[in-house]
């Protein structure tokens, strides 16, 4: 089920994760920092567990199944993201790139999905 591009997937999850852990060790230990900063680590840095699961999926439904977990934490991370902009601790500027490194993973992870779902007339 895994084919190229999935591969290349592998260590840009992976950088991903430890852009996650960066962020989470940089913020202020303030109780929200802290609190948001450590939902953040667990939805960034569970995005590549997801998405190399999917590589040993069982069958193309539970690739679907895998890969739309990785969408799950994916979209997770950004809200994450979002609330440490929007309620102050962070900087926008500061994050611009992370929340830039949610959507374009998204993006691809949608398509192979929605391609897996058409071969099998899932869609």
């Amino acid at each position: 089920m895994a084919d190229e591009k999935d591969q290349d997937l592998r260590p840009r999850t992976k950088a991903f994760a430890l852009r996650m852990i960066k962020l989470y060790t940089s913020l202020p230990k303030s109780t929200e920092a802290q609190v948001i900063g450590k939902q953040v680590l667990r939805s960034g840095t569970s995005v590549g567990a997801q998405f190399r699961e999917s590589q040993r999926a069982k069958s193309d439904a539970d690739f679907i199944n895998k890969m739309e977990g990785s969408l799950q934490e994916l979209d997770e991370t950004g809200y994450w993201l979002e609330l440490l902009t929007e309620s102050g601790v962070v900087p926008a500027e500061k994050l611009a790139s992370l929340q830039a490194e949610t959507d374009e993973p998204t993006a691809i992870l949608v398509t192979i999905v929605t391609k897996v779902k058409k071969r099998i007339g899932k869609l």
